[in-house]
């Protein structure tokens, strides 16, 4: 019975397959050059920003951690001006990305 219902599920998702083959198109998630440069700053933004919120909440547990350990102060300092670079850069994407355009002329 079992053997039955697997040789049947088969040929099922095999017509299914076939028939599906046929009728499937490939479709382009962006249509123009412009829409490839908007995707690329979403994503350096997107990515700037999480990684320097990454930064700002270690910095912050080191801080917090630190029981005034001039050391790791220090290094949560640190951390805090990485955060503070990443924001800067993830503002700055999208005039890096207007600068290409202009350069690949789109």
């Amino acid at each position: 019975m079992a053997a039955a219902a697997l040789l049947g599920a088969l040929v099922l998702s095999t017509a299914t397959a076939d028939s599906a083959q046929g009728a499937t198109q490939v479709v382009a998630l962006a249509q123009t050059v412009t829409e490839v440069f908007d995707n690329i700053r979403n994503w350096l933004v997107g990515i700037l920003a999480g990684l320097a919120t990454v930064f700002l909440t270690v910095g912050g547990v080191r801080y917090l951690m630190a029981g005034g350990d001039p050391g790791e102060v220090e290094k949560a300092k640190q951390a805090f001006k990485s955060a503070g670079w990443g924001y800067g850069l993830a503002a700055l994407a999208p005039l890096v990305v207007e600068i290409l355009r202009g350069i690949v002329g789109a």
